[in-house]
């Protein structure tokens, strides 16, 4: 580390610095790495400096077992009041009858709708991973796909699209008691609606996964499942730009079932840093200056979308409705892992990502998954998206012939447009 950067580390994380030089140091990396790239995996973000504060304050001190007015610990007065404070927000937000802002994050918010609503062996349904799902909608790596018999829906071949016709045979069929819609890397509307029609008729529990989409559900720029599905469950991250957590949102009928799935059936003592520092996101999240940035990432991964096809990319579902767009770099002879580690060292941060029908493995896919949430929360707009694509382009052009030169001088374009459109929250 150099003298410069051990100077800056302890003027802005003085406590750290003397107790520990080599984590923070290590932080001071990730602070400058965080500053100085351009960020396009759709599930991360920047949080304001003061959900950072939040995430750090004496309530990381405190035990709190059970639920407000209703724990195992003495010593409540101000947690419960914090956990008060961010229910009621979420409810306002998303419109929902109960709140429970107690997950720990998105895998064990959607294990205790399973443990509210499921026994071992029932059925339950869900997108396939492949085709865009997430692990816990019954996949079967996953503890919900071993647990429970998994039941898969996809997309279309020639639209990219969920066949909603499908969706409906299958689950009439399969009878499922429990049916995800949303996904990981779905780039078009999810018609909430059109899965709640299903999910009665079938007489199942429905489940919009709103994890990648929360904030932009928060800010108008996308439906809104509430009122078409049983339960919402999302990461407080992403889009919401809050810190790594997770809540559950649901009609009051199932407030109990879900409430005592997730204490006391899978965790203990809630952690209530994050659920302070949830709490500043939501308030955050409720101003019109929200509203304005969940529409800004829109239309900001339209306009990359439409870049990108004018560059001759294949997207999947041809574009994108959201903050998401998927890359299926067949027609490049690019492998996807290939070019996310090459765009990673031209300092564009992507994710290799299986396409629908993918031919090739999932740890070595044909794609790759950008965003723009993270962009656009540094002040990036449409008119920067051409660029974007261009260096996405170069990037995976050198990415197939080995140009590590011209990998480098697209390294030091990012990291000048980057100087110019400083982060929220970082201190560098």
């Amino acid at each position: 580390m150099t003298t410069t950067a051990a100077t800056d580390i302890a003027a802005t994380h003085p406590a750290l610095s003397a107790a520990d030089p080599e984590l923070a140091a290590l932080v001071g990396a990730e602070e400058r790495l965080q500053a100085d790239t351009l960020r396009l995996i759709p599930s991360e973000n920047y949080v304001s400096a003061a959900v950072l504060e939040a995430s750090g304050t004496v309530l990381q001190n405190k035990y709190s077992e059970g639920y407000p007015g209703r724990r195992y610990y003495e010593g409540q007065q101000n947690v419960d009041r914090v956990e008060a404070l961010a229910v009621a927000r979420a409810k306002a937000l998303f419109g929902a009858d109960h709140a429970n802002v107690q997950p720990y994050s998105g895998s064990p918010a959607n294990l205790a709708v399973y443990l509210a609503f499921a026994e071992p062996g029932d059925a339950v349904m869900g997108m396939a991973l492949p085709m865009g799902g997430h692990l816990t909608h019954g996949w079967g790596v996953s503890a919900t796909g071993s647990w429970f018999r998994g039941v898969q829906y996809g997309v279309r071949r020639d639209t990219g699209l969920v066949d909603l016709d499908e969706v409906r045979d299958l689950a009439l069929k399969e009878r499922p008691k429990v049916i995800f819609c949303g996904g990981t890397a779905l780039p078009r509307t999810v018609d909430f609606a059109a899965f709640g029609e299903i999910a009665r008729e079938a007489g199942a529990v429905l489940v919009a996964d709103v994890a990648h989409v929360a904030g932009l559900i928060a800010g108008g720029a996308h439906p809104s499942p509430a009122g078409h599905v049983d339960v919402i469950s999302t990461t407080t991250h992403k889009t919401l730009r809050g810190p790594r957590g997770a809540m559950l949102l649901s009609r009051e009928e199932h407030a109990r079932a879900l409430d005592r799935a997730v204490f006391p059936g899978l965790q203990g003592g809630p952690h209530n840093q994050t659920t302070a520092a949830i709490a500043v996101a939501l308030r955050e999240a409720a101003q019109p200056s929200f509203r304005t940035y969940a529409h800004a990432v829109v239309a900001n991964a339209k306009a990359l979308a439409e870049a990108l096809l004018a560059r001759g990319f294949d997207l999947v579902s041809g574009g994108t409705d959201n903050h998401l767009i998927l890359m299926d770099l067949t027609s490049r002879q690019v492998p996807g892992k290939t070019a996310a580690k090459a765009l990673d060292r031209a300092g564009i941060v992507v994710n290799h990502n299986t396409v629908p029908y993918d031919p090739r493995k999932p740890f070595d896919p044909s794609g790759i998954r950008i965003g723009t949430p993270a962009l656009t929360s540094r002040g990036l707009g449409t008119a920067h998206m051409p660029r974007v694509a261009d260096w996405i382009d170069r990037g995976v052009t050198a990415a197939g012939r080995g140009d590590e030169d011209a990998l480098a001088a697209i390294r030091a374009e990012v990291a000048d447009l980057m100087a110019a459109f400083p982060a929220p929250g970082l201190p560098v």
